[in-house]
C-alpha cells in the first residue's frame, strides 16, 4: 500500500433512484494545532471558515459544509469566563484556558467531519489528508493515548432487507482481514468501540435460509448487538429505518439516523508513509464488490461455516489465513 495509490470504486455506484452514492468520511488526528488545521483545510477546499462555538469551525464548500472540531465535549464548553463564576476565577479564566488549550490539542484529537460527499470525490479528500500529512498531522501510531479513527459513513444502494443482509455478511466474514490491515494501534485494541458483532448474531447471519424481512432483521442484530460499539455500527442506519424499534432495544442520543453503515474499525495512521486514505477505502471496496456477488459471498459463507469443524485444515489455518488465501484466490489482494 501506498500513499499515493488510486481511489477504486464499486461496481455499483448508485442508489435505486439513479443518484451517485455518497459517503460522509470523519478524520481524527493530532500534531497540529486547532486554528493551524482549520486554516489548511479551508485553503485546500477553497471555503472560509466560520467559528459556530468554541472549538467548532463550519467551512461552506461545493461539496457541501464540512465541520472541524475538538473532539471532546467538555473543553469546547469550558468557558472560564462565564459571569456566574467568583471573579477571582474569571480573572484567572484567560491564562488559565490558554494552559488548557495547550494540553487539549495535544491529547484530544481534532476531527475533520465531512458532508455526504460523491463516493467519486473521494479522491479528493485523500489528496486532502496527504497535505495535511505533510504539515506535520499525526495519527495513532505517534503516542499510546492517541486512538485516533478514520470511520466511513457509506451510502447502501437501497434499503432492501436483502441487500442489507448482504452487506452484513459480506462485513462478517471479512472482519478479522480487515482488521489486520486497518486496526493498527494499540491504544486502540484497548477501546471497546470497534467490537467485533456477537459470534451467536454472525452464525445466525451466515445461514444460507436467513431472509428476514426489516423488523426481524433489526430485532436479530439488537438483540445481540445493543449498543453502539461496534466495529460496523449498525444504529445509525436502524435509526432511519425504524426509530421506535431501535428506542425499544437502545436509548441513546448520540445516535443520529442516516441511510448508511458506520464503518468505525480503522485507524488513522496519517503520518506513516504507506498508509492513506485509499488503502481503507479500497479494502471496502472489496466487501463491496463481495456483496454484489451472490456466488462468492455463498462460497465465503461456506468457508466461514465449515470452520466450525474438526480438521487439518481448521487446525493448522486461522479464519483471518483462510480469509487472505480465499482473497488471494479471488483476485482481490
Amino acid at each position: 500500500m501506498s500513499h499515493s495509490s488510486e481511489c477504486n470504486m464499486p461496481d455499483n455506484l448508485h442508489t435505486a433512484e439513479g443518484k451517485e452514492r455518497r459517503v460522509g468520511i470523519e478524520i481524527e488526528l493530532s500534531g497540529l494545532g486547532y486554528d493551524e488545521l482549520v486554516q489548511l483545510v479551508a485553503r485546500f477546499l477553497e471555503a472560509e471558515p466560520e467559528l459556530t462555538s468554541r472549538y467548532v469551525s463550519r467551512l461552506a464548500t461545493d461539496l457541501g459544509d464540512f465541520t472541524i472540531e475538538l473532539d471532546s465535549d467538555p473543553i469546547k464548553d469550558l468557558d472560564l469566563t462565564d459571569d456566574r463564576l467568583p471573579e477571582s476565577i474569571r480573572e484567572l479564566g484567560g491564562q488559565a484556558m490558554e494552559v488548557i488549550d495547550a494540553a487539549a490539542e495535544r491529547i484530544v484529537p481534532l476531527e475533520i467531519v465531512s458532508p455526504p460527499v460523491p463516493f467519486s470525490a473521494v479522491p479528493r479528500i485523500q489528496a486532502m489528508m496527504e497535505k495535511l500529512r505533510d504539515a506535520g498531522a499525526l495519527g495513532s501510531r505517534e503516542a499510546i493515548y492517541y486512538a485516533f479513527g478514520l470511520q466511513l459513513n457509506p451510502e447502501l444502494p437501497d434499503l432492501e432487507p436483502a441487500t442489507l443482509v448482504r452487506y452484513f455478511q459480506a462485513f462478517a466474514a471479512l472482519y478479522d482481514w480487515l482488521k489486520s490491515r486497518h486496526q493498527l494501534d494499540i491504544s486502540r485494541k484497548f477501546t471497546t468501540y470497534i467490537e467485533p458483532w456477537s459470534s451467536r448474531y454472525v452464525d445466525l447471519l451466515m445461514d444460507d435460509d436467513y431472509a428476514p424481512d426489516q423488523a426481524q432483521l433489526m430485532r436479530d442484530y439488537l438483540k445481540y448487538n445493543p449498543t453502539r460499539n461496534r466495529a460496523l455500527d449498525l444504529l445509525p442506519l436502524f435509526a432511519h429505518l425504524d426509530a421506535d424499534l431501535l428506542a425499544e432495544h437502545v436509548d441513546d442520543p448520540r445516535i443520529k439516523s442516516r441511510p448508511t453503515l458506520h464503518y468505525r474499525l480503522p485507524d488513522c495512521d496519517i503520518d506513516n508513509d504507506d498508509w492513506d486514505l485509499a488503502s481503507v477505502w479500497n479494502d471496502w471496496v472489496i466487501l463491496e464488490r463481495i456483496a454484489a456477488d451472490a456466488d462468492q459471498l455463498a462460497e465465503l459463507r461456506s468457508l466461514y461455516r465449515e470452520r466450525s469443524k474438526l480438521n487439518l485444515h481448521n487446525l493448522t489455518h486461522s479464519w483471518l489465513e483462510t480469509t487472505t488465501d480465499w482473497l488471494q484466490s479471488k483476485g482481490y489482494v
